[in-house]
């Protein structure tokens, strides 16, 4: 494993990472939510705005189907609102409510209880000087997801 190229391991553990992790999340997301619908309140948090159901299931690599069923499911909690795009009238745009951004707070809040259990054992400044590294691997893999469909 050692002799791997340093980048492969990065995404290895990376990958690893992101499956423990998940695991977690999902154990303790309130309110029914499934990892996905975190993801589509937590990515209108972040960034704001609103977006259509395209645009959300391109955002997240899914099929449209896939994106349809998180979209009414969280409509059926009331944690986001679809209407008519109004520039198309077969489309549909996509806004979080408030119980929306609360069930994302309480997400987060059962995740940091969960995350508390390891104090003392991660170094997390030493993880926090990290996030503007991985930020921008982020967003360069980002970019180049877009760069390879031209």
């Amino acid at each position: 494993m050692d002799k791997d190229p340093p980048v492969f391991r990065l995404f290895n553990e990376i990958g690893i990472i992101s499956q423990l992790s998940g695991t977690i999340m999902a154990r303790v997301l309130p309110h029914g939510l499934s990892m996905a619908q975190f993801g589509v309140l937590n990515n209108f948090v972040r960034l704001g705005g609103e977006r259509t159901p395209a645009r959300l299931a391109a955002a997240f690599q899914v099929t449209r189907g896939a994106m349809t069923n998180t979209l009414a499911r969280l409509e059926a909690q009331g944690f986001i609102n679809l209407r008519a795009d109004p520039a198309d009238g077969r489309g549909k745009i996509v806004t979080i409510t408030e119980a929306g951004r609360q069930a994302r707070e309480d997400a987060l809040a059962a995740l940091m209880g969960e995350v508390g259990k390891l104090e003392g054992k991660v170094d997390w400044a030493a993880f926090e000087e990290m996030l503007p590294k991985l930020e921008a691997l982020r967003k360069i893999l980002d970019e180049e997801r877009f760069r390879e469909k031209e």
